[in-house]
């Protein structure tokens, strides 16, 4: 039997009502909430009846998506499926840092806070925005955002590439990209992350990390993958907050990341948060793997039903062997 991964998922992938009914009937959930609650009051609100464009706002995204994403840890914790190894997709990996215990849940939804804050200083700096490139050769596309003045910046699986940048210059790009006739999707995002223009993001985050008590990090207790590197976090402290704070300003290897989950031994992984975008990811780099997605009652039911059932059948055909 191999080893199961919780992935957590990021920015763009948020939508009114999101973990509403993990939020109802989970305690584990439920309670978590509410010290998130007290530390960013109104943020239940936000998530549960905010507007489209209200949840766009990267203030506001980030502490909403990051509930949503670790109350598919709650629970599934909750119900005895823990996991071996962690990764989450940029906002995604303060999460993982919690499940992890690098950080403790309450510490990690503060550090979000500021993260996100952060971010939406430097974005209203310079307009941006990001698009997922399909199907297009990566040389090809390197030297056309090299033309353009874009950046390649997520490395998501086998035929898709998000390019980050200011406005006027994806303006042209998105022109040159229709010209060529390649396929893109615009990300319900609002700035330009994981590119140059996060450098102050990240120069604040680092300064949080080596003055502020509050954000102290511990050694994670299982494999937790960083973006930067796409291998798992070392111990040294100073490194660990090199990897954290400059997440914002560089690329992510998500395809590497998931490849080298598989070479590890990881046969399942479970998203947790809104939609199913991570899943597609696993899907298109990982052929034969499980793939489950966890974003409310329903696919938790479903979950817990088929993980166990799975992995039972798995230990018969083990025993018989």
């Amino acid at each position: 039997m191999g080893k199961t991964a919780f992935l957590f998922s990021g920015q763009g992938s948020q939508y009114p009502g999101m973990a509403k009914d993990l939020y109802e009937n989970v305690k584990e959930v439920h309670d978590f909430f509410g010290v998130a609650e007290a530390i960013r009051p109104g943020t239940i609100i936000q998530m549960l009846k905010g507007t489209d464009e209200e949840l766009k706002r990267t203030e506001n995204t980030q502490p909403c998506v990051f509930l949503a994403d670790i109350a598919g840890a709650l629970a599934l914790e909750s119900a005895g499926i823990h996991p071996d190894v962690v990764a989450g997709f940029s906002l995604g990996e303060v999460v993982a840092m919690a499940v992890s215990g690098a950080l403790s849940n309450a510490n990690a939804f503060k550090f979000v806070c500021k993260r996100a804050g952060f971010m939406q200083n430097a974005s209203e700096k310079v307009e941006g925005s990001m698009v997922a490139v399909m199907g297009m050769d990566k040389e090809k596309l390197q030297k056309l955002c090299q033309k353009n003045k874009v950046y390649p910046v997520n490395y998501n699986c086998p035929g898709q590439i998000v390019v980050s940048g200011e406005e006027k210059n994806m303006e042209k790009f998105r022109k040159n990209l229709e010209t060529e006739k390649v396929r893109f999707i615009q990300l319900k995002v609002g700035g330009s992350f994981h590119s140059p223009y996060m450098k102050e993001a990240t120069d604040l985050l680092r300064q949080e990390l080596t003055e502020n008590k509050a954000f102290e990090l511990s050694q994670s207790k299982l494999p937790l993958y960083a973006n930067k590197t796409a291998m798992p976090y070392p111990d040294d402290k100073n490194e660990m907050i090199e990897l954290l704070s400059e997440q914002v300003s560089n690329s992510v290897k998500w395809e590497e990341t998931l490849l080298n989950m598989a070479k590890d031994g990881v046969d399942t992984f479970i998203e947790c948060g809104p939609g199913k975008t991570l899943s597609g990811f696993v899907k298109r780099t990982v052929p034969g793997v499980r793939i489950f997605n966890l974003s409310d009652m329903e696919s938790f039911e479903k979950i817990k039903n088929e993980y166990f059932e799975q992995t039972e059948n798995e230990e018969k055909v083990l025993s018989y062997a």
